[in-house]
């Protein structure tokens, strides 16, 4: 049985725009107001199709965005809009997902199948739609069906507002750097296959840093590692993203610091660190000062995954290189030398998580405030983890004891995606038979949530059900890690919104003690958010945003296992207030 068991580039702007339109379009307002729409349209063109690419020796057919693995960088500024034009062009249905967009007023253009939209079928094509409102810095976009997010993904960078800084010093250069995964097998066929037999799926053959797995693995070529040539004495914006389908990532440069300075496209309080830790799901803006004097040596940049399940894992780590330009001589480099080895934490490492996440906090300035909820509506407390379900009869399965099917829950509901896209059902009201609105605020049956987990690990599955939130509602939410089927970190990701990360601890959460520890001044603000293992984690939002918007683990294995919910939130009174009608070109199912 395989797989997760429980458990340069220098951004100018206007070179990187594949077309942009000077004119100023009406902006899709905000929810609280309607904001003047200050930037430019900026039009690009997704062409879904089949590519050869070839890694580890290995010649196969993936699914690509314009012929690119990883897929185009997308590039605006705050106050843009953006129009995309996605073609699918392959035998597969497909969405694209701005992860990290709030998408205010336009959840028609979120993406997540049958939850915003109807999949673009082959030989369809659908335009998404939306204005950049209030956020700068990196975000990413990937494909939300499936999991063809393993290969269709790319940057989304959003810059200031033209002649605003940011609130670091002025980088010499801009490099954005994604962590991926690398399968010989067909992802498609992969999850097929483990849905089916209720095993856990086969892992990865490889880490990759910019679609390049590196010099690490068996048959690497040499064109198959990331190189990032710096001079000396210059500072360097290396924008992280974790789009691996189901690892979180430690990753260290040798004999280097760095200076945390963003996560989430939300600018943080800076710190000085040697260690980074990312979920899938999460970006990290980091300044890495250079070196003053030409070193006599490369250095590698290693990751390697963090992980604490009882499955198997993709055990292996991705490098690429820091190569250093040698100013008296800039045809030469030390690319000849062996590169230095930074040490990575244990694979298990719970405690340096920690220790990094802790170190996060909201810039929390006059320009750019963190604007938490002080007092609270509505509270909601999920348990999240895995569970399992029984085997259909006449069939053998390959999950727990070798007798059930893995599945995944909230609140023990495991998410059964509809037929049709949730976000038109209750737009045109026309919910029955597609959703239910009473998923439970709390868990049905309360147990030891860290302790010794129950004998009926089986989970409830049947009828979408979904939480309804008046608009302007303040929220809390209480992510509380189960040991069930094993215990490990689960990176939880809520579309539409972002929300500050108030607490969060070992154990179980206690109503009584907890919340008074809580941070209400400068907390992270994310829109991903690892529960660590065997932990709990405090968010609050405010509801402001209407539409229908999925909250999911982004672990690929545990969303297609059913560890997702939905919420309505309803229409506020005021006209800037409404969801829009959808757009014409919206896709059927």
């Amino acid at each position: 049985m395989g797989a997760r068991l429980p458990s340069s580039l220098t951004v100018l702007a206007a070179c990187l725009i594949v077309v942009s339109s000077l004119c100023a379009f009406p902006q899709a307002a905000g929810a609280n107001a309607t904001p003047k729409h200050t930037g430019v349209t900026r039009h690009y063109k997704f062409e879904i199709k089949l590519k050869n690419v070839t890694r580890l020796c290995h010649t196969k057919s993936v699914v690509a965005v314009n012929g690119k693995f990883p897929g185009p960088r997308v590039v605006a500024r705050e106050g843009d809009r953006l129009v995309v034009k996605v073609v699918n062009l392959v035998p597969y249905n497909i969405t694209i997902h701005w992860h990290g967009i709030r998408q205010l007023r336009s959840g028609w253009a979120d993406g997540p199948a049958y939850i915003t939209q109807c999949p673009i079928q082959t030989g369809q094509t659908y335009v998404y739609n939306f204005t950049i409102v209030g956020q700068r810095g990196t975000l990413f976009w990937h494909a939300h069906f499936s999991w063809l997010r393993a290969s269709v993904y790319g940057p989304l960078i959003i810059l200031p507002r033209r002649n605003e800084s940011y609130p670091f010093v002025k980088p010499y250069k801009e490099v954005p750097i994604l962590f991926g995964e690398w399968w010989n097998a067909n992802t498609e066929a992969v999850i097929s296959q483990a849905l089916q037999t209720g095993a856990g799926p086969n892992v990865s053959d490889a880490y990759t840093l910019n679609g390049l797995p590196g010099p690490l693995y068996n048959c690497t070529q040499k064109n198959e590692t990331f190189r990032l040539k710096v001079k000396p004495g210059k500072t360097y914006l290396l924008r992280l993203i974790n789009a691996a389908l189901n690892d979180e990532l430690f990753f260290r440069i040798a004999n280097h610091t760095f200076t945390v300075v963003e996560a989430d496209a939300i600018y943080v309080k800076p710190f000085e660190t040697d260690l980074l830790v990312i979920a899938p799901g999460q970006t990290t803006n980091i300044l890495l000062k250079t070196k003053d004097h030409f070193p006599n040596a490369s250095f590698y940049m290693l990751a390697r995954p963090y992980f604490t399940g009882q499955g198997t894992f993709d055990n292996t780590t991705i490098a690429g290189i820091l190569e250093y330009q040698n100013p008296s001589n800039p045809s030469t480099n030390n690319t000849n030398s062996t590169p230095i080895t930074p040490t990575l934490p244990a694979i298990n490492a719970t405690s340096a998580v920690t220790n990094f996440t802790t170190k996060i906090r909201s810039l929390n300035s006059a320009k750019f405030p963190a604007k938490v909820p002080q007092t609270v509506q509505k509270n909601f407390f999920f348990t999240i983890g895995l569970g399992s379900n029984p085997c259909p009869k006449n069939q053998t399965c390959q999950g727990p004891n070798n007798r059930t099917k893995f599945a995944a829950s909230i609140n023990n509901i495991s998410f059964a995606l509809p037929s049709t896209a949730l976000l038109q059902s209750y737009f045109f009201r026309k919910s029955n038979g597609v959703y239910a609105t009473d998923f439970p605020k709390f868990p049905l049956h309360p147990f030891n949530y860290t302790g010794t987990p129950p004998n009926n690990t089986n989970v409830i599955n049947g009828t979408t059900k979904v939480e309804v939130l008046p608009f302007n509602t303040s929220v809390e939410i209480v992510l509380q890690g189960t040991s069930i089927l094993g215990a490990e970190s689960h990176p939880l990701h809520l579309h539409g919104y972002n929300f500050y990360v108030v607490g969060q601890g070992f154990g179980n959460f206690d109503p009584k003690k907890d919340p008074a520890n809580y941070n209400l001044v400068d907390p992270p603000e994310r829109n991903t958010i690892g529960v660590p293992t065997g932990s709990w984690v405090a968010i609050r939002f405010l509801a402001d945003n209407p539409g229908v918007w999925l909250m999911h683990c982004h672990f690929d294995v545990h969303l297609s296992w059913g560890l997702r919910m939905s919420w309505i939130v309803q229409d506020g009174s005021l006209p800037n207030q409404k969801l829009p009608p959808p757009p014409s070109d919206l896709p059927k199912c």
